[in-house]
């Protein structure tokens, strides 16, 4: 389905909600869940959401539809154009970088928390997100080792025990998760990633504040220069 413009609709990944549950509450949740998941700039054209397709994907009426896309354009997940429809917000290279830069920053004081406030048990819960790799190059299993990229560094941020800054973070971890997962396969990277996110598990491990603040820091700024670098179709 194409809107006026032409531009094709994305199908997310959805679910029939349950009905115990205000739908709106649920609606924004599945929604916002299922942006996140997307791979926003796997493709150079915009990405429009049809309100009849989400209403039929998640099992409601329109209404409690428009409802939660309301509150997600409001948190800077979607845009509205006039006669054309509601859009998933992409950045352009530049503001992707500052992103990452951000993210940096954040993440970065997350694993300095996390040396001061996690327990050695969850710390070493981190090792067993790469047991599977053990006897493989990433590069042979590069979907699955994308996934656990990605929940190595939610998981960092968890480990800080700061519940405002997750909260904080949401809005640039839908983009940032987007480019690890779209450049995590080239220039070898995966293989790069994994001894750092080894380096950064040793360094909580020996409680370093200052070694695991500066790994995590320039692991994540090593992505914002590759995205500077390499990623000029996203201008």
């Amino acid at each position: 389905m194409t809107s006026i413009a032409g531009a094709p609709a994305i199908p997310l990944a959805l679910r029939p909600l349950p009905t115990n549950v205000s739908f709106r509450d649920q609606a924004y949740a599945a929604i916002k869940e299922a942006i996140m998941e997307a791979d926003i700039y796997a493709h150079r054209h915009e990405l429009r959401l049809d309100e009849r397709q989400l209403s039929k994907s998640l099992g409601v009426s329109r209404t409690p539809i428009r409802e939660a896309m309301t509150l997600l354009e409001q948190e800077g997940f979607l845009r509205t154009v006039p006669r054309r429809g509601i859009f998933i917000i992409r950045k352009t290279k530049r503001q992707l970088v500052e992103m990452i830069e951000m993210w940096a920053a954040l993440e970065s004081m997350a694993a300095r928390l996390a040396t001061l406030n996690a327990s050695d048990a969850q710390i070493a819960k981190l090792r067993t997100m790469f047991d599977e790799f053990r006897n493989s190059t990433p590069a042979e299993h590069i979907e699955e080792y994308s996934h656990a990229n990605i929940a190595f560094h939610q998981a960092i941020i968890a480990l800080s025990g700061s519940h405002l800054m997750g909260k904080t973070i949401d809005n640039l971890f839908v983009h940032v998760r987007a480019m690890r997962r779209l450049t995590i396969s080239q220039s070898d990277r995966a293989a790069r990633s994994i001894v750092d996110h080894m380096q950064i598990i040793e360094a909580l491990e020996r409680r370093d504040t200052e070694l695991a603040e500066r790994l995590v820091r320039e692991h994540s700024l090593d992505l914002a220069r590759f995205v500077e670098k390499h990623c000029d179709f996203l201008d």
